[in-house]
Order: structure tokens, then sequence, then C-alpha cells
């Protein structure tokens, strides 16, 4: 398997290169900046010396070639990222990670883009590709810590069962994430939303807490 992670160079994009890679799938962190990806790429492996890694740099075209892809921009860059290569996204499965936040004081508030999520906004950009919302409520440093003991629930939704499935897939792989079928697509506005209050539960408590829904 190989995975894209486009605008992979920040905290949420390596944490999911890391736990892929560690899984033994192959990851290609794509940024706009190609030279900027490879040197990112280069610091995660040789920063995990005793790991073996298959973690690559490429700009965002170069990560979109992969067969399965993974949004990691920020939001507001998540549909001008994926139109610049949507050609070679044309019947692949993408997975937007992204949520529309703004920080006020020490709490995060939600966004509500105007087709309700910014997946929806991803999906209505990619007609031709299968996209599915997951991986919006992990914290990045403990993602990328494979030490940290993090056991977290990953929420999955898309209107392609396809999708769907192929996500779940790629979440049992990582270490210590379980995903869990949430429904179709329309459930990533609240998805997305909740993920302000996760954040500001962690600002407020100083902590690195995750969802884990009991009783599934």
């Amino acid at each position: 398997m190989h995975v894209g992670i486009l605008g992979g160079t920040g905290p949420a994009g390596r944490g999911i290169a890391i736990r892929l890679a560690h899984a033994g799938v192959t990851v290609t962190i794509g940024s706009r900046d190609g030279e900027r990806a490879a040197a990112v790429a280069g610091q995660v492996v040789e920063q995990r010396p005793h790991l073996t890694l298959d973690i690559r740099g490429a700009d965002n075209s170069g990560a979109a070639e992969a067969e399965v892809v993974v949004l990691a921009t920020p939001w507001d860059s998540a549909v001008p990222t994926v139109q610049l290569v949507r050609a070679s996204m044309v019947g692949k499965v993408v997975i937007s990670m992204a949520n529309a936040l703004f920080k006020e004081g020490r709490e995060m508030m939600a966004l509500i883009p105007p087709r309700g999520s910014v997946a929806a906004a991803v999906q209505a950009a990619l007609p031709e590709s299968l996209v599915a919302a997951a991986f919006h409520h992990l914290p990045a440093s403990e993602m990328e810590d494979l030490e940290s003991g993090l056991e977290a629930d990953v929420l999955v939704c898309s209107d392609h069962p396809e999708a769907t499935a192929a996500t779940m897939e790629l979440t049992h792989l990582m270490k210590g994430l379980r995903p869990l079928d949430a429904g179709t697509l329309s459930q990533a506005g609240a998805i997305e939303a909740f993920t302000a209050v996760c954040i500001t539960l962690n600002i407020r408590h100083k902590a690195h807490s995750t969802l884990r829904m009991v009783g599934i």
C-alpha cells in the first residue's frame, strides 16, 4: 500500500505518516514545496533510527499519485489544494482530516463551511473521487510518538462504502487506533465541529485526551 499525504509536513500529517509507515505502509509526504517535504521526511526517518520507515517527500502532485490520499492541509487550503491535483485522484479514496476552527481566548470555536463540512466541500471539488472524513480528534504530538500509549477511536464517514472500508482498513493498521463507521458524509459537519470541544478540553486541562466510544 502506498499512501500520499497532501500538506503532510505539519504535525497532523507527520503523525499519520509515522503510524502508517510503522505498520509497513509506504508514505509520501506532500507539500507545495517538494524540497521542504523531502527535508521533513528525512528528519522524521533520521529521528527514529531504530525503526524502518518508508517515508519520502514530494510536492503535492507527487503525493497525489499514491493509491490512497490523505488531505492534511489547513481547512482553508483544502479545496484549493485538491483542485490543483484532482486529475491524479480520479477514482481514488481521498481522506479529509481538516477541521474548520478558530481560537478565541482559551477556547476553540467551530466554523460551519458553506457545504456543512470541509469534507463535503472536498467531495464537491472532487466529484470523481471517493471522499471519506476521518482522523479529526487525534492529538498530533501523541500520534508522532509511538511510545505515547495513545488509544483512540477514529470516526469514519463517507457516501462511498468502499472509501469507508479503505479508511477503516488503514486505521486498523495504525498502532493504538480503532476505526468506527459513523455513517454517511452528512455526519462530517458534526464530527469536524466536535474537534473544537476536544481541543478546548485539552487546553483547559493541560492534557492530550482522545475520543473513546464506550459500549461499542
